[in-house]
């Protein structure tokens, strides 16, 4: 009689059947920006405060995440946008609702609540846009951003080993954060816009642990930055290392997004496209930013970008980041239509390492 595993692996999310179904059909649809629409709307100090924190201590204007409680209307209102412009998937907004990111403005002990709530509106715009649309099926990932502090990395160049924050901080945070996400009927969890490897295998390891606890597996999407013309992350590693250092949590998909533009992205698209034994996602601002801190490709020129990348075989979902808009989405889902997605290749089981480069040993 054969012994049952120690740890067996949870049950797959009812979730994991259709998004499958989705990436297998077509190239998938991601939303854009949510910073940057927030900011078109004009929100000032009391916007952020509502009647609730009227009294805080610290400002809280910048506190996206917090608007999730105090202006409901402004977030669920561009995750509507979103799925009206062609949209198959939104992210929560919460890119900053660790206990550690809200401790900037004193607010980290609600941490879980404005997840909770920041779920709960993404949730409901997607059962509307379905309602419309009658068997359409619309998803929502619960975005897990990168921190604002970093565990490869010294904030003081006088001293090198000195960290802002430990892996057990940094772990407690994320699982807080997947946790709450997770009860409150996300699709899929997307670790996004990494620039340190270590934090993104905090969060692994957090969420690893939290499948466990409630006895459940959820799609794990990932995306990482290139921060400039190096082809690196912000912590020093190449792509092929960072999806060496990632592989064994078999995501459900990987990707690149935020930094540079779509164009300055092409090769390391095409890169990750040819390595990783996944799903690919890309969804890159809308250029690099200008000036003025704005963005200056139209949805015309995010369209144009993308589709090459469709029509290459590179990807098996594209969206937007930074600066992109619900036009921008409508366009780039109008350029992709029609192409086929990515075969997801066989990767032949060998050893990869990784620092800052991969090392592979056939």
């Amino acid at each position: 009689m054969q012994a049952a595993p120690v740890n067996p692996k949870p049950p797959e999310a009812p979730s994991f059947g259709p998004l499958r179904a989705l990436f297998g059909a077509r190239i998938a649809i991601l939303d854009g920006a949510m910073g940057s629409m927030i900011q078109t709307f004009g929100l000032t100090e009391a916007d952020f405060r509502g009647d609730r924190f009227r009294g805080h201590p610290r400002d809280l204007k910048g506190n996206n995440d917090l608007l999730g409680l105090t202006r409901p209307d402004v977030i669920e209102g561009i995750h509507s946008a979103y799925f009206s412009a062609g949209a198959d998937m939104v992210e929560t907004n919460t890119f900053n609702s660790t206990s550690i990111s809200q401790a900037d403005y004193g607010t980290e002990a609600l941490a879980s609540e404005i997840n909770a709530a920041a779920a709960a509106l993404a949730l409901r715009a997607a059962r509307k846009a379905e309602s419309v649309s009658p068997g359409r099926r619309c998803f929502v990932a619960g975005a897990i951003g990168p921190l604002n502090r970093t565990l490869s990395l010294s904030p003081d160049v006088n001293r090198p080993e000195y960290r802002a924050v430990t892996w057990d901080q940094v772990v407690t945070a994320y699982a807080e954060q997947a946790r709450t996400l997770i009860a409150a009927g996300v699709d899929a969890l997307l670790i996004e816009t990494i620039f340190d490897t270590l934090n993104a295998k905090a969060a692994l390891f957090a969420i690893s642990g939290v499948f466990e606890e409630l006895g459940i597996q959820l799609p794990i999407m990932i995306s990482v930055t290139i921060t400039d013309a190096s082809g690196r992350t912000l912590s020093g590693q190449t792509v092929e290392a960072f999806y060496a250092s990632i592989a064994h949590a078999r995501p459900f998909s990987v990707g690149i997004n935020c930094a540079l533009g779509g164009r300055a992205m092409r090769p390391y698209v095409e890169e990750l496209s040819g390595i990783a034994g996944t799903y690919t996602t890309c969804y890159p601002n809308a250029g690099l930013p200008n000036a003025f801190g704005g963005y200056d490709e139209t949805p015309a020129d995010m369209a144009a970008v993308l589709r090459h990348f469709a029509e290459s075989g590179w990807v098996n979902m594209v969206g937007g980041c930074c600066g992109s808009t619900p036009e921008h989405i409508a366009a780039i889902a109008a350029a992709v239509r029609g192409f086929l997605p990515r075969p997801v290749p066989s990767i032949p089981p060998v050893m990869r390492l990784s620092g800052l480069e991969a090392l592979v040993l056939a």
